[in-house]
């Protein structure tokens, strides 16, 4: 039985208490388990001005990722496009890949990866608001490309080498660029869980194959909390439904340690709101998490499975990640046999 490609989003929490320092050690560790465990690839998301989030300078923490494992492989989810000019991510990603040849990824989205402030603080000068990501997308595939003889400006290292991009998103507007430029398609359903099944369907109807795939890939990104009981699950994920209170109440703090119980810490409105941010959520036992997997794949025919996890104690997030794994090696994929990505090359 071929079963579910599975993967993790680490967001390099840092827990209250802790510090940037204590978030990346425990970020490698988790990316050394998770290598052992069989997960397909590790990514680390870009995020700004956010006290609970270490991976600010995403490609530095991938490459202290990518040199501490081995076989995994390990990118972006995502490089915030708009932030950066598209020659500097093709020459720190040509960069990572003669580091770590055939194990880096690219994926892109075209949010600021944190308020309005400090969008403008990081494009200050520039006059961008994301409005150029398709145009800022196909710069940056051009440097990818081989270079031509006589040709003026290049990445260097980056020409010539083969860096998978996906598009990330949550809405339509990735959707549908990543169908017309036959690139993979990750949705963050994880917080924004809207417009899923639209986007899939967009996505899979206008797909156009390309040199780097030739049918869709979906990849779904879930909140995955598991423990030994349904109760203790329950308990781990108020530390993630206590900052999504914070970012309802305009409080950002670092990951915070969980409670026994959120009520009367949130009114009847902000639960409902968090709750609904936070639909794609598989929060229990095992038996709990296989059911609830079973149920998005059915939904989504989803090729391949994200999870990310704000889990306060890292033993217990160790321990869910070991636990996922198991199950996902359990759960069949949706892709015909024989099928493989094809744009990946493995080491």
């Amino acid at each position: 039985m071929k079963t579910i490609l599975h993967s993790i989003l680490d967001l390099a929490p840092i827990r209250q208490g802790g510090d940037a320092a204590l978030a990346f050690r425990h970020t490698l560790d988790l990316a050394q388990h998770a290598e052992r465990w069989g997960y397909h690839r590790y990514w680390l998301a870009e995020h700004h001005n956010i006290p609970g989030i270490a991976s600010a300078a995403t490609s530095l923490v991938i490459g202290y990722v990518a040199g501490g494992t081995s076989r995994i492989r390990v990118g972006s989810g995502g490089i915030m496009l708009p932030n950066h000019a598209p020659l500097v991510i093709a020459e720190q990603f040509g960069t990572l890949e003669s580091l770590y040849p055939g194990r880096i990824d690219l994926g892109l989205g075209r949010a600021p990866g944190g308020d309005q402030l400090t969008a403008r603080a990081l494009r200050r000068g520039a006059g961008n608001n994301g409005d150029t990501f398709p145009q800022d997308l196909l710069e940056l595939q051009a440097y990818f490309a081989p270079a031509e003889p006589g040709q003026l400006l290049s990445a260097i290292p980056g020409a010539g080498l083969n860096v998978p991009i996906y598009l990330l998103g949550s809405s339509d507007f990735s959707a549908r660029l990543a169908a017309e430029l036959g690139l993979p398609f990750a949705f963050a359903s994880h917080f924004a869980p809207d417009y899923l099944d639209a986007a899939l369907d967009l996505y899979r109807q206008n797909f156009r194959p390309s040199s780097q795939l030739t049918k869709p890939h979906v990849m779904i990104g879930v909140n995955l909390v598991a423990a030994d009981t349904d109760e203790e699950a329950v308990r781990l994920f108020t530390s993630l439904q206590q900052m999504f209170l914070g970012i309802i109440r305009g409080t950002r703090t670092e990951l915070p340690p969980p409670v026994e119980t959120m009520r009367g810490l949130w009114s009847a409105v902000e639960e409902q709101h968090a709750q609904h941010k936070l639909h794609y959520s598989a929060v229990g036992s095992p038996e709990t998490i296989r059911r609830e997997l079973r149920t998005l794949i059915k939904q989504t025919s989803a090729d391949e499975i994200i999870a990310t996890a704000q889990i306060f104690d890292h033993a217990a997030r160790l321990h869910s990640f070991e636990i996922a794994a198991g199950i996902f090696e359990t759960l069949p994929s949706s892709r015909p046999l024989g099928a493989s990505l094809q744009f990946e090359r493995m080491p």
